[in-house]
């Protein structure tokens, strides 16, 4: 005597269609032939939980069922016979595509994405542009409009009849790819196209225009959406990414929306202060040098640097200060500055030079650990 469906199943009378399913995949699991080798007591239990759920998973045949229990299929409902394990692909594929890739999405394969290198200007990448480049790839075919037929018929595809996909074991688990024929498309070509030889694309240099946003910076990649290669007789194209590379400056280094520059000063601009002017992205701002500024000081102008690309908040401007030490000097000058020089003669000269002052205590300190340890 059948047990009952729901039995089966190990479910309520009011399960759901997807606890039913996850009932399934519990039972084909268990007792799955491949699993159990040999065991005729489990192949038998998994063929009892296959023709159960097909007839649960129904929503009529359930209704059926419920009404009439199993008397309603004794006669041609395929209640009896052997459900075998077959068509066992789409449960396991559930299970199992995520790792084996039996879950591939369906359907004809696409062209193959490319890449492309762009260079650009600081000033480019700061403030946009648009450039055109041009791209050797895989076009769709004009005299076949990518079919890859010469007169448009196609067939039906003999491995896969017309899926686009093929089924194989492996094991216990039940996997499917694209049909290595047509190429997932389900169909074949009859009378391939002369221009392409039935492929539905041909080489060409293709050219394109990208517009590049400002505020972009080394790294950063633009998607050309169904720019990369056509697909294999009329599948979808590929994608093109676009990589940006941003050439040296000449004045500005760029660290992420921040720009850093060195500003070179006499050593009388330095010692004196001054107000001095300085190059930005929108031109040139002043820039006042407070008195006894030494080098290396750091000035941040702020909003000074470059507007992000994401949040369009502008960086900052960070200037260095280098003071320079004159040459070519004339008489005059070199006159004027040894008459300066002659000022820090004496102990007075140590508040005049605070860093060379500690430098010079710092080696003295160093000598007198090296002399006391030896």
């Amino acid at each position: 005597m059948k047990r009952d469906y729901y039995e089966v199943l190990g479910v309520s009378r009011d399960a759901s269609e997807a606890e039913l399913k996850k009932a399934y995949r519990r039972c084909a699991m268990k007792y799955h032939p491949d699993r159990n080798p040999g065991d005729k007591a489990a192949e038998a239990a998994f063929k009892e939980c296959k023709e159960a759920y097909e007839v649960l998973s129904d929503a009529g045949k359930r209704r059926v069922y419920d009404q009439h229990g199993h008397a309603a299929f004794e006669h041609g409902m395929g209640g009896g016979a052997d459900p075998g394990y077959a068509d066992m692909g789409d449960i396991f594929g559930d299970i199992f595509g995520n790792i084996f890739g039996a879950g591939a999405a369906r359907g004809p394969r696409r062209g193959a994405d490319i890449g492309y290198v762009m260079e650009l200007t600081l000033e480019e990448a700061v403030f946009g542009v648009e450039k055109q480049i041009e791209i050797p790839t895989l076009d769709e075919c004009a005299a076949c409009d990518g079919s890859g037929s010469a007169d448009g018929k196609l067939d039906t595809c003999a491995t896969c009849h017309g899926r686009g996909q093929v089924r194989f074991q492996r094991g216990i688990f039940s996997m499917q790819q694209t049909c290595p024929h047509c190429g997932g498309r389900g169909r074949t070509v009859r009378n391939p196209c002369a221009e392409c030889r039935g492929q539905g694309r041909v080489e060409r240099v293709k050219t394109l225009q990208v517009k590049v946003p400002a505020g972009v910076d080394n790294g950063d990649r633009i998607r050309l959406a169904g720019e990369g290669e056509a697909g294999p007789a009329g599948s979808p194209p590929g994608d093109l990414y676009v990589d940006v590379r941003v050439r040296e400056h000449e004045i500005f280094q760029r660290d992420g929306d921040d720009l850093h520059c060195e500003v070179p000063v006499r050593i009388s601009q330095a010692a004196l202060g001054d107000v001095i002017r300085v190059p930005t992205l929108d031109g040139e701002v002043e820039l006042r040098i407070p008195p006894e500024t030494q080098t290396g000081k750091l000035f941040r102008l702020r909003d000074k640097g470059v507007r992000s690309v994401r949040s369009r908040a502008p960086g900052d401007l960070y200037c260095k200060v280098v003071v320079e030490t004159p040459v070519n000097l004339t008489a005059e000058q070199r006159e004027l500055l040894e008459k300066f020089e002659a000022t820090f003669s004496g102990e007075g000269a140590r508040r005049h030079s605070p860093r060379t002052s500690t430098f010079l205590d710092s080696v003295k300190g160093f000598w007198d650990r090296m002399t006391s340890s030896s």
